[in-house]
């Protein structure tokens, strides 16, 4: 008996070998979030067509879970030799889907394999957080020539996005992008330029006072941190200036109605209740209707009854909202603050600069995410089409965060592990 016991012993320890060192925490805070997912997804669309939703985003949850417990036994370092075939291959497919990708929702980022479609711009935010990584671990972000390439390497995939036209997903670059610049020691008046024009480009067309005082901001930013003061001033002034110009003639010829209701209409939905500001409307009545420990599932009249377009994908929030109440607001809150808190360790205690890029370059990423996407469905960001990472309906989402998983997981797996 004695040695059949130990005989279990040594199988089941032979056999967590190859993941000793993952932190179990975080894969079940994410399986966590997915389930949470899953029973939210199914209440909003139970008795509709898509009733059996809630079961396949499990089931690719479950696939998720797999790729992560795979990807988590390889060693990350190897992702250096291929980071420029992965940088080429998420470019080229972004290009092709321009012109032969299915349309929904307005953009055209999707592409049909059998019976399932794919939307290769979320899987090539994991290709350019490698390419970036691999760009800042040996030098850092203390210089213009290193910051000017990885803004070079984060412009070409965010402009094909931008092209399809999906604004959410191709903002996420750009967080990713800053994230990481900021981990690798760039200094915070760089970053600060960088996202000027887009600034100035908003206040333009909004409060021109106060464009004009930012075009001063920008202009000392620029003399007190850029190496060359009185070309770097001249060149970000001249820059922000155009792009005041540019942005208010997107404004006006450019963007579609549809899509200036979504980026100021989060101000004051009722301008428009039954068009552009219905669903910021309807979600902040689910939410509130919830109250503090919810209306039970299944039980939401909002969700129900489907006011809320979109619930199971953008807007399950509001879902969660209305059925868990404000206790199931702030669990979905913690978990991710606890995943976040995980990144953030990781990162901290990962062998080299590498694993500790590719760790923040996650936590970039899926922080923005939760940021916009909950904000949006209580009227305190624009409706962008960003999905709540492991919550919202999705295969490419949902498959992209695990796999985004299994790299920090390798980063841990395989280190030299600190006590904490």
């Amino acid at each position: 008996m004695l040695q059949k016991s130990l005989f279990s012993r040594i199988s089941w320890k032979s056999l967590l070998q190859p993941w000793q060192e993952v932190d179990w925490l975080l894969i079940l805070l994410s399986v966590g979030l997915t389930l949470l997912g899953g029973v939210a997804i199914h209440s909003t669309v139970m008795h509709t067509e898509l009733a059996n939703y809630g079961w396949q985003h499990n089931l690719t949850g479950g696939v998720g879970l797999l790729a992560t417990l795979m990807i988590a036994r390889w060693r990350y370092e190897n992702l250096m030799q291929w980071r420029w075939i992965i940088y080429g291959i998420t470019n080229v497919v972004l290009l092709v889907i321009i012109f032969i990708g299915t349309t929904a929702n307005g953009a055209q980022s999707w592409v049909g394999v059998g019976e399932f479609f794919i939307q290769p711009s979320e899987f090539a935010k994991v290709g350019v957080i490698i390419v970036l990584a691999s760009l800042l671990q040996e030098q850092g972000a203390s210089s213009i020539p290193i910051v000017l390439k990885a803004l070079a390497i984060t412009v070409l995939p965010w402009i094909l996005i931008l092209l399809q036209p999906d604004l959410g997903t191709s903002l996420v670059f750009g967080a990713i992008l800053l994230g990481m610049l900021y981990w690798a020691n760039a200094k915070p008046g760089w970053l600060l330029l960088m996202v000027s024009p887009l600034v100035s480009a908003i206040c333009f067309g909004l409060f021109l006072p106060g464009w004009l005082v930012w075009i001063g901001v920008v202009g000392a930013i620029a003399w007190r941190t850029l190496p060359w003061a009185w070309i770097g001033t001249f060149f970000f002034t001249v820059i922000n200036l155009v792009a005041g110009g540019l942005g208010n003639f997107a404004w006006e010829h450019v963007l579609k109605s549809y899509q200036r209701d979504r980026l100021t209409l989060f101000l004051d939905p009722d301008k428009d209740p039954l068009r552009g500001g219905y669903h910021l409307i309807q979600s902040r009545i689910a939410i509130g209707a919830g109250e503090l420990m919810g209306r039970g599932l299944n039980q939401g009249t909002q969700t129900r009854l489907n006011f809320i377009p979109e619930q199971h994908t953008d807007f399950i929030f509001s879902a969660i909202g209305e059925e868990m109440g404000f206790v199931g607001c702030i669990l979905v809150l913690l978990l991710f603050w606890l995943v976040c808190l995980r990144l953030v360790i990781i990162a901290q205690n990962a062998k080299d600069n590498f694993g500790s890029l590719l760790a923040i370059g996650v936590l970039s990423m899926i922080v923005f995410q939760v940021l916009i996407n909950i904000g949006m469905t209580i009227g305190l960001a624009p409706v962008t089409g960003i999905p709540l990472p492991w919550l919202s309906y999705g295969r490419s989402a949902l498959l992209t965060n695990f796999i985004a998983l299994g790299i920090v997981e390798s980063v841990n797996n395989h280190r030299h592990r600190l006590k904490f």
